[in-house]
């Protein structure tokens, strides 16, 4: 599995395919495989004719793990998937986040417009911009109980145990969900100058409204993913018939 440094963190990917490159940002508690190959995006992508890149984020997957919150800010996270382009020699992708993955691809979108040629933010609604949608220290607190078992608020047991299921480091998870968490204000989402498609599931309880978030954000489009939740909209072949021909849209 090839990986890079950036700033003293070893960032692991794959790149997959030929053709327009495009880049997968994975959520919390995930990582580039279960996020994006095992829900069949991989697959979908190079059908369409697409060179598939995808990242495990810091503290994720095969990637540096970290202790402090600090090194987790969205800014930063935002910045490992801008040098994953540069890295690559890319001018620009494509980039499709998912939950904190959107939120990073956000930042990475206002930041870094030039490296950005659309953005999907899946997962994510008006709550990027009102507030994180969840509450990081119950979360955090969560993955550094003793066991799963001794967890009793049903959101942090919901996190510890697809952080269990992944084999994740728990002790860099709480990190990462203490220092990632920052909302973006509104008059950054008014200077993003990228294409956006937001995409949240009708039944997701913690991204908030798509379309809320879309109206902010100048151009930008919204899908609603018909009685699907936070985690079963990830592979929904709605999800993914929208965000084919939002792609198939770009010049």
């Amino acid at each position: 599995m090839p990986s890079f440094d950036h700033d003293g963190v070893e960032i692991a990917f794959f790149d997959e395919g030929e053709g327009e490159p495009i880049v997968l940002v994975h959520g919390f508690a995930s990582n580039k495989e279960v996020n994006w190959v095992a829900p069949g995006w991989v697959s979908t992508l190079q059908r369409a004719g697409r060179r598939v890149i995808a990242l495990d984020n810091r503290g994720h997957g095969a990637s540096t793990k970290l202790y402090d919150p600090a090194a987790y800010h969205s800014a930063i996270m935002a910045d490992d998937v801008r040098a994953l382009i540069d890295h690559l020699g890319l001018p620009r992708a494509d980039v499709i986040g998912y939950s904190m993955g959107a939120r990073n691809t956000a930042f990475l979108a206002v930041a870094n417009p030039d490296h950005v040629r659309s953005a999907v933010l899946g997962g994510v609604g008006g709550r990027l911009v009102g507030g994180v949608g969840l509450q990081p220290d119950v979360i955090a607190q969560a993955l550094e109980a003793t066991s799963l078992a001794a967890v009793t608020d049903p959101t942090g047991y919901a996190f510890r145990a697809f952080a269990e299921q992944t084999k994740s480091d728990l002790r860099a998870l709480a990190a990462c969900m203490r220092g990632s968490r920052q909302p973006l204000e509104r008059d950054a989402l008014v200077r993003m100058a990228v294409p956006v498609l937001v995409a949240t599931g009708t039944k997701d309880l913690v991204a908030g409204s798509p379309e809320e978030l879309a109206a902010l954000i100048p151009g930008a489009q919204a899908l609603s993913i018909p009685d699907r939740d936070h985690m079963l909209a990830v592979g929904d072949r709605v999800f993914k018939a929208g965000v084919l021909k939002f792609l198939a849209e770009r010049p």
